[in-house]
């Protein structure tokens, strides 16, 4: 490059040069014949250089092209072969799962009781626990370091005196010799470099009424030891203090350098008790990264502390506007409440200059109140650009409600600008694509259950949490609309449908995964499979050391986690709805389910029984074949026969252990086609089942089973049949 610069300067030189000595009448002809002959020597030992240094460029393009495709070579070659260390051989592969048997048998789930009932539904006896907290803290951007104090109030509202008391302190993932630390692929996504970080909490103290209680550590696990039992209907109230360095983004919270500033995103960041249940008692299964967390219901209020110059937006909504807003920006967000558009609340030139806070201090503190909610997460910016509009919802009593739907991001999100067009009659950007999934999901299965929404984008590339969603996608539209949409769906699963994320993953992001189904055909006018339909499952049902999807996550092959807990678990709920069941009687039971289960905690077996009850159908057969085994599907034709001139026969035979409803297209001599669908109860007495064709007269020529590719079947090549006649007639065209 400097050659080529030098080259440029030293021509325009020898321009300079020549032009005078063209325009001189007083120099002699021949120093300016020698003169002009030198000049052009060095004009052409310039244009030398330049080809030189072009070549040069050339061939370092080149060398860089290189590069990069042996880099992606390379890292294509360590994605098939595995990581080098940890779990690295497919081999050895830990199979889960129930061994199928009979299939069609009654699920073996626990005892139905007045607490859970044979419905699937809550009994009278039920009981959950709640936990309310009060948070104080403080972000110091500098340091990254976040210092808090908490007052807890948990009510034990079971019919067990409590001993003990379980915090969860999920920070302490973040150490070197932590269990999700030491027990992760190196490289993986939740993992750190050993000794590269070592983070966790520290706290000084835990203390009730004024004295100090004694607590142990254990990993992310603190248990309270306590002088007296928390018995029956009491309350018990304590403090404590806490602390932790940012750690590098991994999952879920990080920090993230931008052009104007940082963006701080805080998940999964204070200590909270662990949930107490009537299934598992104190549920004190580690954080180790994959399982994300099962807590109770409370109320919140977060106090936060920053700089000025820095927007803060959490879980809940702002108690304290006019002592961090300016009236000017309140009155745009007051705007923004009454608007379908989207309005500019801090606008692109203001970012960082302050001018959107009231005069005063030079730290700011943002109170936010937050009700009924499991968590609360939160994020902190000096490079936010601030964007909102309304979604409209319709309450459980049939009255209108309006949902303040909220974006933040630094100026390289082009994606989320609040004036962004990229579908014809579509409105783009982050804030819209909030208001189109929280007013279809509202219609859908349950009003939204908050009274804001909030998009952040920063380094978190998806997450959720009530109210308040991360998202990484900075200029990719469709990327932006697809992870929106599924954070947002999380608000219903499992936020306002409280499951066991550490156990069960499938039940929250299987159930988010479908439902994103048709609000991504609602939004583009057509079906899109964004997480991939059957044949994306097909080589890990298929396996030979396959897992079943009702496996704890943080057990799941590293490289399987997605399609187990995300992909599978969503198809199997299409092919319910669309294959066996149908979208009226489905939606029928799934809307109960939803219902039935909002701001409580239901396990799969109330799941499967809810579904089985309001749709009045027994399911046994697929939630076993689905969900809590490994099973595979092999449907094929044995044998296509002529009975007579009227009548023919097809047999055909399942050859895996999973079962499911046989779809068929048939076609006939006269080209004519026919579609036969036969129950999955055909395969209830035995793995054959021949079926009785009216041809009218025709000769059938081929048999399809699956003909629009539905089923991950093992093999496809014995679900076709074809007459021999049509056959030779395929091989010569």
């Amino acid at each position: 490059m400097y050659r080529i610069i030098l080259a440029a300067s030293l021509l325009s030189l020898a321009g300079c040069a020549t032009t005078e000595i063209e325009t001189s009448n007083t120099a002699a002809e021949p120093q300016a014949e020698e003169q002009q002959s030198a000049e052009a020597e060095q004009i052409a030992q310039l244009q030398r250089d330049l080809e030189e240094a072009r070549q040069q460029a050339e061939e370092a393009k080149l060398q860089a092209e290189k590069q990069e495709e042996q880099r992606q070579q390379a890292q294509a070659e360590r994605r098939r072969r595995g990581p080098e260390f940890g779990a690295v051989d497919d081999s050895t592969r830990r199979i889960t799962g129930e061994t199928i048997g009979d299939i069609f048998a009654p699920l073996d789930l626990p005892t139905a009781n007045e607490m859970r009932l044979g419905s699937g539904a809550p009994g009278t006896e039920w009981w959950q626990q709640r936990c309310d907290y009060i948070i104080d803290a403080r972000v110091e951007p500098e340091s990254r370091r976040l210092e808090a104090t908490m007052q807890v109030t948990y009510y034990n509202n079971s019919p067990h005196d409590l001993d003990y008391v379980w915090l969860q302190l999920e920070q302490n993932l973040f150490k070197p010799d932590s269990l999700g630390t030491l027990s992760r692929t190196p490289g993986s996504v939740m993992s750190t470099d050993l000794g590269a970080f070592d983070g966790g909490y520290t706290i000084p103290y835990i203390r009730s009424e004024g004295n100090d209680l004694d607590f142990s550590i254990y990993d992310t696990l603190a248990r309270i030891d306590l002088d007296e039992p928390i018995e029956s209907g009491e309350t018990f109230e304590f403090e404590l203090a806490f602390g932790f360095n940012m750690p590098p983004h991994l999952r879920r919270m990080g920090a993230e350098d931008v052009e104007q500033g940082t963006i701080f995103e805080y998940a999964q960041w204070f200590p909270h008790v662990t949930k107490y249940d009537d299934v598992n008692g104190w549920n004190t299964l580690p954080y180790i990264g994959n399982g994300e967390f099962y807590t109770d219901f409370g109320d919140y209020e977060v106090s936060i502390t920053v700089p000025r110059g820095f927007l803060v937006e959490a879980t809940g909504v702002l108690q304290n506007p006019e002592q961090v807003l300016s009236s000017e920006t309140i009155a745009r967000l007051d705007d923004a409440r009454q608007s379908d558009t989207t309005v500019l609340i801090v606008t692109p030139e203001e970012v960082g200059t302050g001018s959107y806070h009231p005069d005063g201090a030079e730290d700011l503190t943002w109170s936010f109140r937050a009700e009924d909610v499991r968590t609360v997460a939160f994020a902190t910016s000096n490079a936010f650009i601030w964007d909102a509009c309304t979604a409209n919802i319709t309450n459980l009593d049939g009255t209108e409600r309006a949902v303040l739907c909220q974006s933040f991001y630094p100026k390289e999100a082009e994606a989320w600008y609040w004036n962004r067009e990229w579908l014809p009659n579509k409105p783009g950007g982050s804030t819209q694509y909030i208001k189109h999934s929280i007013e279809f999901y509202s219609d859908w299965l349950y009003p939204y259950p908050y009274q804001e929404m909030s998009n952040i984008n920063g380094a978190e590339g998806g997450m959720e949490y009530p109210g308040i969603i991360f998202c990484g996608a900075k200029t990719n539209d469709v990327g932006l609309f697809g992870v929106t949409d599924h954070e947002v769906g999380h608000n219903w699963y499992p936020m306002l449908v409280n499951t066991d994320e550490r156990r069960y993953m499938w039940m929250d992001e299987g159930f988010n995964s479908f439902i994103n189904m048709y609000s991504n055909a609602d939004y583009y006018g057509e079906m899109r499979f964004r997480r991939g339909g059957a044949q994306r499952l097909t080589p890990v049902m298929n396996g030979e050391t396959a897992q079943a999807s009702n496996t704890p996550a943080d057990r799941h092959w590293p490289r399987w986690v997605g399609t187990l807990n995300y992909s599978k678990p969503a198809w199997a709920l299409y092919l319910l709805r669309e294959v066996v069941l149908g979208p009226e009687r489905f939606d029928t039971a799934w809307k109960s389910y939803t219902h039935r289960w909002a701001y409580k905690h239901p396990q799969p077996a109330d799941f499967f029984r809810a579904m089985e009850d309001a749709s009045g159908t027994d399911l046994a057969w697929f939630w076993r074949g689905w969900f809590l085994s490994a099973a595979k599907l092999d449907q094929g034709i044995a044998e296509v026969s002529a009975i007579d001139e009227n009548r023919a026969g097809i047999t055909l035979v399942n050859e895996g252990d999973m079962v499911m409803p046989v779809m068929m297209e048939i076609t006939y001599d006269d080209e004519s086609t026919e579609r036969i669908d036969l129950p999955v109860q055909i395969w209830g007495a035995a793995d054959t089942w021949r079926v009785p064709i009216k041809t009218n007269g025709k000769a059938i020529t081929k048999v399809v089973l699956d003909p629009n590719g539905m089923y991950p079947e093992i093999t496809r090549e014995n679900n076709v049949w074809e007459s021999a006649s049509s056959s030779e007639e395929s091989t010569e065209q």
